[in-house]
């Protein structure tokens, strides 16, 4: 069981001790010591301390006995010492991480008190005083956050990253106390840190209630950190009595109509597919085509980091190597296929297209030109959602439309000899010569939609993970999705003029 003394009972323990001791000692025992050394952090008298420890060595010892006491360290917190706390710290740092009777630290007692420059002096010696809990877990980070003191806020933030996972006592974290006591300023400096870290699925942790930081905004109606949350958490994600923010915040409204209202926001919910999920449901379902690459590479579906262990990135380092290389040999027959190319123009050819025959042409790029998809559609489903992938993305898209382009430079014209000899032959290229653009469309594109279908899917999960966050399914896909029609119409328009230009005739 836990003991709870003060500094004087610190005294009677120590006297205690001293009577153990064999009477060799030479020693003197002052019982009144203690009383002079708290009386030495109440003044900041740092000469007197230094003069009680002559006079017993292992006076500042003794406090690491109590599980709960008042050290000198508190009494020079909380009368602003700060020169007399700093000396503390120095001989004794783990009187710093003591807590009184009351459940607070000497962190804690200098900010209650606004003693500004002791507590920076407590943060430049040890950083992780900044997580350390008090009475209702509460940190130092926690503090600042309730008060508003933005710029100590900050400074804790780059000092102490970690500190904002803490949680206190109700599960909240900085941020729901922050929202919770209306400091919009230091809610934003909060927000401005975690979008700078890549820490959004802070923002999704919910409280004992189950409130997220949006919920708690929407009970006090706090429209602008609503409007802030909005785009970075998940709006659809329910406390424990199954409400919604917006549910909570229509509360203290009275809409029109509302029957009517509840029916269509119901109905828009089904045809958006927008309701949340749990993460039982999730877990039930099948594994998505992202899902099963991650299992194929090694890496965790439900991580809460994006770290690769050194097998799993060898071996996807290993894959991307021979995707690439695949790529530019295929890429470098097709610009220079075997014959070469006619260099003048006659009645049979066009200057710049391949003296290979028509059939045999067909061939070669059929094969060459699946080779090299391929191998692009293996590049992007390794490099999908790793930084920057999307402008990857659009480069080999953009790539294979070039080299689609290229082909129909160089296609030499069939002959009306070849066509009748083989009908058959011809009737299968002309199906080909149609149904390619749908298969490139298709290669390009299918692991694009399978990854914004998978993330969206993630999305409904109503769990506080880093793996269900909103970052990466937040991204609007409209220049995507008109980039993707630009190169859809490019690969009809090349390609086509494979079949009118050549004056293909079946």
């Amino acid at each position: 069981m836990s003991m709870v003394v003060d500094i004087n009972r610190v005294s009677d323990m120590a006297a205690q001790d001293a009577n153990r001791r064999k009477s060799s000692s030479t020693i003197p025992q002052d019982d009144n010591i203690y009383e002079r050394l708290k009386k030495a952090a109440q003044d900041g008298d740092i000469e007197r301390l230094y003069k009680l420890i002559a006079e017993e060595p292992n006076i500042l010892g003794n406090f690491d006995k109590m599980h709960f006491c008042e050290t000198p360290l508190h009494i020079a917190a909380e009368e602003g010492q700060t020169q007399f706390a700093m000396e503390l710290m120095n001989l004794k740092p783990s009187l710093a991480s003591k807590l009184n009777v009351s459940g607070f630290s000497p962190m804690h007692l200098a900010l209650q008190n606004k003693h500004f420059r002791m507590v920076r002096g407590f943060v430049a010696i040890d950083s992780s005083l900044i997580s350390i809990k008090g009475r209702g877990m509460i940190t130092p980070l926690h503090h600042v956050a309730r008060v508003g003191e933005t710029e100590l806020l900050s400074e804790f933030l780059f000092a102490c990253p970690s500190s904002l996972n803490d949680l206190t006592v109700k599960c909240e974290t900085a941020v729901h106390v922050a929202v919770k006591n209306g400091q919009l300023k230091a809610f934003k400096v909060l927000l401005g840190w975690i979008k700078r870290v890549n820490k959004e699925a802070i923002l999704d942790l919910k409280d004992e209630d189950g409130n997220t930081a949006l919920h708690n905004a929407a009970s006090i109606n706090q429209t602008e950190v609503m409007k802030l949350l909005g785009k970075v958490v998940k709006v659809k994600a329910k406390n424990l009595d199954g409400k919604t923010a917006k549910d909570i915040l229509q509360i203290h409204q009275s809409p029109c109509f509302p029957e009517a209202r509840n029916f269509l926001h119901s109905v828009k919910e089904k045809i958006l597919c927008r309701s949340t999920t749990n993460l039982g449901n999730y877990l039930t379902q099948k594994l998505s085509l992202i899902e099963r690459r991650n299992k194929f590479l090694g890496l965790s579906n439900l991580s809460m980091t994006g770290d690769m262990s050194l097998q799993t990135s060898n071996r996807h380092d290993a894959i991307l190597v021979v995707a690439i290389l695949i790529v530019t040999a295929t890429y470098q027959a097709g610009l220079s296929p075997p014959g070469g190319f006619w260099q003048e123009t006659t009645d049979d050819h066009d200057a710049g297209q391949m003296t290979m025959k028509f059939f045999n042409a067909v061939h070669f790029i059929f094969l060459n030109g699946i080779a090299f998809l391929l191998s692009l559609f293996v590049i992007i489903f390794l490099i999908v959602g790793l930084p920057m992938w999307k402008l990857v993305y659009g480069s080999t898209a953009a790539l294979s439309v070039g080299m689609l382009a290229s082909y129909t430079t160089i296609f030499p014209d069939p002959s009306y000899t070849e066509i009748e000899k083989h009908p058959f032959r011809s009737i299968s290229t002309a199906i080909f010569l149609l149904v390619s653009p749908v298969i490139i469309v298709i290669l390009m594109f299918a692991t694009y939609i399978a990854f914004i279908a998978d993330k969206r899917r993630r999305h409904r999960v109503d769990f506080p993970a880093a793996c269900f966050s909103l970052r990466d399914a937040s991204s609007h896909p409209y220049l995507s999705l008109l980039a993707g029609i630009c190169v859809i119409v490019g690969v009809y328009v090349s390609w086509f003029k494979v079949i009118f230009e050549k004056d293909l005739k079946i």
